[in-house]
């Protein structure tokens, strides 16, 4: 089984004030260091999908990147382009949305894990919430995505429920094989300046 991973970079940031991938993660742009994640865990290709007509900060050799197909559609538009640069390259991707600092190879490797024949996918919960864009994919489920995107659906959290996913509450998390409580902190999503700030400390512990 081929794993190649998708990064999104797009999205509006106002309630950080700046660009998400642009953002300072020690020393290296935050998406810089989200790709790290993706290729340390074994993905390849990765690829990183950002809006139309955004720059891009400096990315590991090898990113591939492409624009959304659409502008301004939001995440599930930029899944969608992402699958379609990857084709048939790989069986199955991790898809990342730039907001996580803390994502982790560790996490990575225990979702992809998770998938089983029966599943097109496998998506975490934390704090009731599930993370659609800290997830695996089959590659086949472009063909959902696109028919999600031409009924006018733009949120990635339609996904799952029109697929065969499975959904991973925390206590399964802490099943998979090597994660330990503190690696559910890899879900943190950072939205404002103090979400990062606390995002930082978290990661030095």
């Amino acid at each position: 089984m081929q794993t190649g991973g998708i990064l999104l970079l797009g999205g509006a940031s106002t309630r950080m004030g700046a660009t998400k991938a642009d953002l300072e993660w020690f020393g290296r742009p935050l998406a810089a260091h989200v790709a790290d994640v993706l290729s340390a865990a074994g993905a390849a290709p990765v690829v990183a999908v950002t809006a139309v007509g955004q720059a891009l900060p400096e990315l590991p050799s090898g990113v591939e990147c492409v624009h959304d197909t659409v502008a301004d559609e939001g995440p599930l538009r930029g899944l969608e382009s992402g699958l379609i640069a990857i084709g048939d390259r790989a069986d199955v991707v991790f898809v990342a949305s730039v907001d996580l600092p803390l994502l982790h190879p560790t996490f990575v490797r225990g979702l992809l894990a998770a998938l089983t024949d029966e599943f097109d996918a496998v998506v975490p919960i934390s704090d009731g919430h599930r993370h659609p864009l800290a997830a695996v994919y089959r590659t086949s489920v472009l063909t959902p995505v696109s028919a999600l995107l031409a009924e006018g659906v733009r949120g990635a959290n339609a996904l799952p429920d029109r697929i065969a996913s499975r959904i991973l509450d925390e206590a399964d998390l802490l099943a998979l094989p090597g994660l330990v409580p503190a690696d559910l902190d890899a879900l943190f999503n950072v939205n404002t300046p103090e979400d990062l700030a606390a995002a930082r400390l978290r990661f030095r512990l």
